[in-house]
């Protein structure tokens, strides 16, 4: 990947790449065991929630046809909504950046803890952890550039094997694993809306290629093409491979399975397979963390310069990315996997409540950028066309996958949100006290000049 001669180093491979490392991280290789005790009904939930999911990429797609701005969905949502929605959409955004990266690396250090049990300790686990993490966040402080060539080798590299086994699997899949519609014992709009968080969360980064749009090249043509094709291939591999796991593997089986496609390739192939496999999410670990490392510096930057974020995050670095607010970031991210360290009895539950508040903080800006498309047209084009059934479907999606978080991640994800209003109100303050002396100045200065 060459920097093209306007200095835009992102296009479409790099962009695609994005958004298929970032979609394609521990929700998909993790996703089978989590749906396996609703049985076909997952398979079901799984396609409509990727026709849900390309709704939502298409809207995101028109929006940035519009306007090709710099944070994405906070960029979308200050146009249609105003200032604060777009705070509080940049705010909650950019919580469920850093919230997914300790989720994404623990998934990392349990396939080395599997490969090499000697590192099965806590302390060893919680330096993998937080090593993988800051090391991803040095690669993408050397530049866009190189968080783009990152991304293209790293989804690449894992879509062969991740594909083999979605396509291959399908010669070796046992149909009497697929008898049971709905063994849960749950009604089946509860299923519905419990599956629907567990497979939106394989979803999030559909935006991706949105948000470093001052990098994108031609980004008006490339950042909808890319949106689209990338949420096409991941959308393919996530029923593909679910039918393929779920096909292989017995339900009871599957339900406790820590590493189920790589059960499921052990089961086609032996051991070699089964490595393959681990290695193949070592990779796709590092690729979605490379990924969202890349967007939690781009999405406070980009408010840092409107003046609703602290500017500390507007500044550049000499190779001209946001270090700072990266570094903020990252060590937001370092004190979630210090807590998680220090009490092994609330781990699950925490990594499960850190999974709700990631899908619960990205899924209420999907919901106002799903109408925004209108308002923004007006703003930009002078007038307003009518909401799509695309946009409405896109809308209802994020609203029923936000019902099927549950209480709790949705009250901590509110809660979070509160606490970002001081902030707003501080930034606000400062801005108004430095309007007023740049008033005062005017105003005793010009007598002067005047004179």
């Amino acid at each position: 990947m060459t920097t093209s001669p306007n200095g835009k180093s992102l296009g479409l491979g790099a962009c695609t790449a994005i958004v298929v490392g970032n979609m394609v991280g521990s929700g998909f290789y993790l996703s089978p065991a989590a749906v396996a005790p609703y049985g076909n009904l997952a398979i079901i939930v799984w396609i409509l929630m990727g026709a849900g999911a390309i709704c939502l990429g298409l809207t995101f797609a028109r929006l940035a046809s519009l306007v090709p701005a710099v944070g994405g969905p906070y960029a979308y949502t200050k146009i249609a909504y105003g200032d604060f929605a777009g705070f509080l959409i940049a705010w909650g955004y950019w919580i469920s950046i850093w919230t997914s990266l300790p989720v994404i690396a623990i998934a990392f250090t349990g396939v080395m803890i599997d490969l090499f049990p000697a590192l099965g300790n806590r302390f060893t686990a919680t330096v993998l952890t937080l090593g993988v993490i800051w090391a991803i966040v040095l690669v993408n402080l050397r530049g866009v550039h190189a968080a783009g060539l990152f991304a293209q080798v790293t989804t690449y590299a894992k879509l062969i094997p991740f594909g083999a086994v979605a396509i291959i699997g399908l010669l070796f899949i046992d149909t009497s694993n697929f008898s049971d519609f709905n063994p849960s014992g749950q009604p089946l709009l509860q299923s519905f809306a419990t599956l629907a968080p567990l497979t939106m969360f394989a979803y999030l980064g559909l935006e991706s290629a949105t948000v470093p749009a001052g990098d994108v090249e031609n980004a008006e043509r490339t950042i909808p093409r890319s949106t689209v094709i990338g949420i096409s291939i991941a959308a393919a591999l996530y029923v593909l491979g679910t039918v393929v796991v779920m096909g292989l593997v017995p339900r009871e089986q599957l339900i406790h399975s820590v590493a189920p496609f790589s059960q499921a390739a052990g089961i086609m192939w032996g051991r070699p397979g089964e490595l393959v496999i681990s290695i193949a999410v070592l990779v796709s670990s590092i690729g979605a963390l490379n990924g969202w490392t890349l967007l939690m510096g781009q999405v406070p930057m980009a408010a840092a310069r409107d003046g609703l974020f602290p500017p500390l995050f507007a500044r550049l670095s000499k190779r001209g990315v946001p270090a700072w607010g990266m570094i903020i970031s990252a060590a937001f991210a370092t004190i979630l996997v210090l807590v998680q360290a220090l009490g092994s009895d609330g781990f699950a539950a925490v990594y499960r409540l850190m999974v709700g508040l990631s899908t619960m903080a990205a899924v209420v800006p999907y919901a106002f950028c799903a109408l925004a498309g209108t308002l923004v047209a007006g703003a930009t084009r002078g007038r307003m066309p009518k909401v799509s059934a695309i946009e409405l479907i896109a809308f209802v999606f994020a609203i029923f996958t936000l019902y099927g978080s549950g209480a709790e991640p949705v009250l901590y994800g509110l809660v979070l949100l509160m606490l970002g209003i001081p902030v707003y109100v501080w930034q606000r303050r400062n801005a108004s006290e430095a309007t007023d002396k740049g008033t005062a100045s005017g105003a005793v200065t010009h007598p002067a000049v005047s004179g």
